[in-house]
């Protein structure tokens, strides 16, 4: 699981800035924490263009780079209005109780990348430029030159896809976590699994069936539930996706209503959330990172906070770190103040990130109440500008 990430001239991070998933010491909802001590999820919450999407889009880099085939283009990443032509970040995880640290920075105008893995203390990759040194198959330390490392391809990628860390359980397991996790961005719609699985709804069901999202529709009472089928009856009305029987559609039954609804004459929120929960119960159930920008589109805030607390209950070796508008979710009932940060931007310096814990919140405190009141910062400075007559 991730407990760290370090940016420095990055996007609109021109700071460095480090955000840490590990739990402090609240002893509110347990259930938030998984048994080695990381925290399960975290919200970023603040104005449009504050940079919280950034934050998200420095995990969903390596995941790209790692697993999807994709070069670097420093251009891209590097803060526009930082001094420095070098961006770097750096990743922490723990993963069967070992601490990995994996960092990469970029230097632009000689495109030349620096890379550094380590296992606990040991240093287990190197690579400057063109040049690496790997110690993770033989400990007295295998050199490596321009034929095998790439200009523009992170050297990590390259060892795992040619070894698949197979002398290393723990290299292996940490690829697999990272393989497992998912992007979503709700506003576009778009979803990539790093695991290159085919997670849209249909072939969710056509695998899995209904089972699972019946069940979460049962477990809070949704009074809903779905069907994948050629046909669906309901008291008098019997519709029919098509004349081919292998022709499926996916209905909504509804208690009180007799007639099956489908799935385009469904609501917006309905559609949203039930394309949502294959790829949240694919982590939940398979560990890694859901990574979602822009979570509250579409959905009413109790829904939202309701998938929330569910990926708590329900997850072990998952995190759930999200950004959202919904302020409702800031709450001590749902997340603890070490799961909740702020970014705000600011004329100079660039996005600034502040950790509700920081301000020692009490578990009785409102804690919505405090950030709209600006304890917490992030807040957007919206004001009315007076027109002469």
């Amino acid at each position: 699981m991730i407990t760290r990430i370090t940016l420095e001239n990055f996007k609109s991070f021109r700071e460095k800035t480090v955000i840490d998933f590990t739990k402090t010491n609240y002893t509110i909802l347990p259930q938030n924490v998984a048994n080695n001590g990381v925290l399960k999820g975290c919200v970023f919450v603040g104005a449009n263009a504050s940079g919280k999407s950034n934050i998200l889009l420095s995990i969903k880099l390596l995941l790209d780079l790692l697993f999807l085939e994709r070069s670097i283009n420093s251009g891209i990443y590097l803060c526009m209005f930082g001094q420095s032509t070098k961006y770097s970040i750096e990743y922490e995880f723990k993963i069967q109780g070992h601490s990995i640290c994996y960092s990469f920075s970029v230097e632009g105008k000689k495109s030349s990348i620096t890379e550094r893995l380590q296992l606990d203390d040991s240093m287990l990759m190197e690579r400057i430029g063109l040049s690496a040194q790997s110690y993770i198959a033989d400990p007295s330390g295998i050199i490596y030159d321009s034929d095998d490392v790439g200009k523009d391809i992170l050297f990590l990628r390259t060892l795992y896809f040619n070894t698949k860390f197979a002398s290393s359980d723990v290299l292996s397991n940490w690829m697999e976590y990272l393989k497992n996790s998912i992007y979503i961005n709700m506003f576009d719609k778009e979803a990539i699994p790093y695991n290159r699985s085919d997670i849209s709804l249909t072939s969710y069901l056509e695998r899995l069936g209904c089972d699972s999202i019946n069940d979460f529709f049962n477990s809070y009472n949704f009074q809903q539930r779905i069907e994948y089928s050629h046909s669906s009856q309901g008291g008098n009305f019997r519709i029919v996706s098509g004349d081919d029987e292998s022709d499926k559609m996916i209905f909504f039954k509804r208690e009180g209503i007799n007639v099956p609804i489908p799935f385009t004459e469904e609501s917006l929120g309905n559609q949203n959330l039930l394309r949502i929960l294959p790829p949240f119960l694919s982590v939940i159930k398979n560990g890694g990172m859901l990574l979602i920008d822009e979570f509250s589109s579409g959905f009413h805030n109790d829904l939202e906070a309701l998938l929330i607390r569910y990926f708590m209950e329900k997850s072990q070796n998952a995190q759930l770190i999200f950004v959202s508008h919904s302020t409702n979710i800031l709450s001590n009932s749902l997340l603890r103040p070490d799961q909740e940060y702020s970014v705000e931007f600011a004329e100079g310096t660039g996005s600034i990130v502040k950790r509700f814990s920081s301000e020692q919140p009490r578990s009785a405190q409102n804690i919505e109440k405090m950030y709209t009141s600006g304890v917490f910062g992030g807040l957007p400075n919206y004001v009315e500008v007076p027109h002469e007559d």
